[in-house]
């Protein structure tokens, strides 16, 4: 599994700002990061958000910039399962941007 640490999350937000999908994937991400912080040792520390942000990453890295296939939105959901649960076993109060713009 590819870990992405800070910078790399703070500049998937950047480069995806418009992306429809990669943008608030990336912005979720962030969400969940920066929570973890907050609330742990760290990101680099706990590995359970980590663990949960696993197919989030990965979409992630399938960079549409350079010829790869789009994200869908399907693949984005499905994605967002393993945080939701996370979120949920643990109380966070961090923001999951939907595919549409919508805050949950």
């Amino acid at each position: 599994m590819r870990f992405m640490n800070r910078w790399d999350i703070d500049r998937a937000v950047a480069i995806y700002d418009r992306h429809p999908i990669l943008g608030p994937a990336s912005q979720t991400l962030q969400n969940l990061e920066r929570w973890t912080d907050e609330h742990s040792d760290g990101w680099a520390y706990w590995p359970k958000p980590v663990r949960a942000a696993k197919k989030l990453m990965e979409l992630l890295d399938r960079d549409p910039r350079y010829g790869e296939d789009d994200v869908t939105v399907a693949e984005y959901k499905a994605a967002l399962r393993p945080i939701k649960s996370f979120r949920t076993r643990y109380a966070g109060d961090f923001d999951i941007v939907e595919a549409d713009g919508s805050i949950t």
